[in-house]
């Protein structure tokens, strides 16, 4: 039998109905070397058909709010940002006030040190060098070095008829005509 809580739930649905209706006056019941009473059989059973209706109200009302969320998360989120942007613009001078929103102030990137910017000439450099990249106006002054041009022209042979695999019957005379077939208008 398959364990769904629909088939638990109706299951300990029929146990509390049949129980209440035949063995709610026996004393003491041992099951699983355990001594129940009536009550405490009735009040277990009750309870976990309380347990599942409550775990299937809460994800019933999960999946709404799920569905709620994605609904209107787009629009809000777009008003954040837009917040965001408002607030980095209108106070980027002040990093007391951004952070007063949880925003972090605008970092200055510190200069470099004569050293660091020869090393990053140089870095600079020897990478052009080594992907042979140019500046627009050095590509511009770059020309081919065509000297003379000699045309060889190609003349066309006979055509070729290409052998048949099985020469069953033979071809029909072909007119001639030049080579071309005749185009009808």
């Amino acid at each position: 039998m398959a364990t769904t809580k629909t088939s638990k739930t109706t299951r300990a649905t029929q146990l509390l109905a049949g129980f209440q209706k035949h063995l709610a006056n026996v004393g003491n019941l041992t099951l699983a070397s355990v001594v129940y009473t009536p009550a405490q059989i009735t009040t277990a059973l009750g309870l976990l058909v309380t347990l599942i209706a409550a775990v299937d109200t809460a994800k019933a009302a999960t999946k709404a709010k799920l569905t709620a969320y994605e609904a209107q998360a787009p629009a809000l989120l777009s008003l954040m940002a837009a917040l965001v942007s408002y607030v980095k613009l209108s106070f980027s001078e002040s990093p007391d006030v951004l952070a007063d929103f949880g925003l972090p102030p605008k970092t200055v990137k510190a200069p470099l040190t004569t050293e660091q910017q020869a090393v990053a000439v140089a870095k600079r450099k020897a990478t052009r060098e080594a992907r042979g990249t140019t500046s627009k106006k050095a590509k511009m002054s770059v020309k081919g070095n065509v000297v003379d041009v000699v045309v060889t022209p190609i003349t066309a042979g006979p055509p070729v008829a290409a052998p048949s695999a099985t020469p069953s019957t033979p071809a029909p005379a072909v007119a001639a005509t030049g080579g071309t077939t005749p185009h009808s208008a």
